[in-house]
C-alpha cells in the first residue's frame, strides 16, 4: 500500500521478465511526506486515475514508453469506459530491498537484486517555474538558472528553459542528488537517458496543460528499466503528482499543504523538527519522532477541495467524468481556503 494507491499483483516480475498488476486509487491524501492523513477527499481517486490514464495514452500516442497497460479490470483504453475509472493496470517490474545500515542506504545492494528489469529509485523532477516556497531558491542562484537577476524575486518566477533535477526516491526522507550521484542510483539506466525523457514528457503535459487554460509549473516522473529501455512508470500529470495553476490559483495538492501551514502550522513545524532529528540521529522513519497529529479537514474544505480535483479532471480531458462545478467556479472556491 502506498499513502494514496492501493497495489494489486496479478503476476510477479522475475528477474527476467516483467509481471502485470494495477493501482486502485483510494479517497486518500498525504501531505508532507506523513502519509495518510486522517480523512478523504470524495473522488479523488477517480480523478486521479483518469488524468493519469489520459496522460499515459497521450504520451503513447507521442512515442513515449510507459508501464501502462489500461484502465478498468479488463485493462481497456480510456475512451472504452463510461464512468471515471478507479483502476490502472500496469506493467510490473522488480523492486528489490534497499538496505539501511550505519546511517546509509546501501544501492550496490539494490541493484545486485535487480536483474533485467527494476524500478529505478530515483524521482526525476522538472520545473517551468520557481514558486516563492520552492526548495530550488535555496540550492542555486537565479544566474544558474538561466535568470537575469541577483536575487530571487518576491513572486514566482517563470524559467526560460525546465529544470531537471533528481531526488531520492526509496529513502525516508527526500534530498536532491547531483548528478554523478544520480547517475551511480540510477544503475544500468543512467541519467542522461531520464533526463531526456523527463523533459519530453514535461513538454507533453505542458502542452495540454496550455490548451485547456492551466498553467503546468512542475512535476515530477519516476521510471523503470526494463531490457534495455527505460520506460515511464508511476502515475503522470495528476494534481498529486505535479503542480498546475489555473487563472492565477494553485489547482494541485498544492492547495492542501498551503491550508496545513496556515491552519496547522504547529504540526508543519513538527513535521520539519522530526526530520531534522532523524537526520541528526542518523535513522531512517522519522515519524516516531514527531509528537503532533494532523487534524482532519473542516467540511467546507474537503467539499472544496473535492470539486477542484473533479472539475480539474473534467477540464484537463475535455470530458465531463464528474458531476462538478466547471473549472472557473471550482477554483474560486478555493482562493480563500
Amino acid at each position: 500500500m502506498t499513502s494514496v494507491k492501493e497495489f494489486r499483483v496479478e503476476r510477479e516480475p522475475t528477474a527476467t521478465a516483467t509481471g502485470e498488476g494495477r493501482f486502485a486509487f483510494t479517497d486518500d491524501y498525504s501531505v508532507f511526506d506523513w502519509g495518510r492523513m486522517p480523512d478523504e477527499i470524495p473522488e479523488k481517486g477517480r480523478s486521479l486515475c483518469t488524468m493519469g490514464a489520459f496522460n499515459f495514452e497521450r504520451l503513447e500516442r507521442e512515442g513515449v514508453p510507459t508501464h501502462y497497460r489500461g484502465v478498468g479490470p479488463d485493462a481497456v483504453a480510456l475512451d472504452a469506459v463510461d464512468d471515471a475509472p478507479r483502476e490502472l493496470a500496469i506493467e510490473l517490474v522488480q523492486v528489490p530491498g534497499l538496505p539501511f545500515e550505519d546511517g546509509a542506504y546501501d544501492y550496490d545492494a539494490y541493484h545486485g537484486a535487480a536483474g533485467a528489469n527494476y524500478l529505478i529509485p530515483l524521482e526525476i523532477v522538472f520545473r517551468n517555474t520557481v514558486p516563492v516556497g520552492s526548495s530550488l531558491r535555496k540550492r542555486g542562484e537565479p544566474s544558474e538558472y538561466g535568470l537575469d537577476v541577483d536575487a530571487w524575486p518576491d513572486e514566482p518566477v517563470a524559467l526560460p528553459e525546465p529544470v531537471v533535477e533528481f531526488s531520492t526516491k526509496y529513502e525516508e526522507q527526500d534530498r536532491y542528488l547531483d548528478r554523478a550521484e544520480a547517475d551511480r542510483i540510477a544503475g544500468t539506466a543512467g541519467v542522461d537517458a531520464l533526463d531526456d525523457l523527463a523533459r519530453e514528457v514535461n513538454r507533453i503535459v505542458t502542452d495540454r496543460a496550455a490548451e485547456t487554460g492551466f498553467v503546468h509549473e512542475d512535476g515530477k516522473i519516476e521510471c523503470c528499466y526494463v531490457d534495455g529501455t527505460v520506460k515511464v512508470a508511476d502515475v503522470v500529470g495528476t494534481f498529486d503528482e505535479n503542480r498546475f495553476a489555473y487563472d492565477g490559483q494553485e489547482v494541485s495538492k498544492e492547495v492542501v499543504r498551503q491550508y496545513y501551514k496556515r491552519a496547522h502550522p504547529e504540526w508543519v513545524e513538527a513535521v520539519s523538527e522530526a526530520k531534522a532529528e532523524a537526520d541528526r540521529r542518523a535513522v531512517a522513519d522519522w515519524r516516531p519522532l514527531c509528537d503532533v497529529e494532523p487534524d482532519p479537514l473542516p467540511a467546507d474544505v474537503i467539499t472544496a477541495v473535492a470539486e477542484l480535483y473533479a472539475a480539474g479532471a473534467n477540464a484537463y480531458t475535455g470530458e465531463a467524468w464528474f458531476d462538478a462545478p466547471d473549472i472557473d467556479a471550482a477554483v474560486d472556491a478555493v482562493r480563500d481556503l
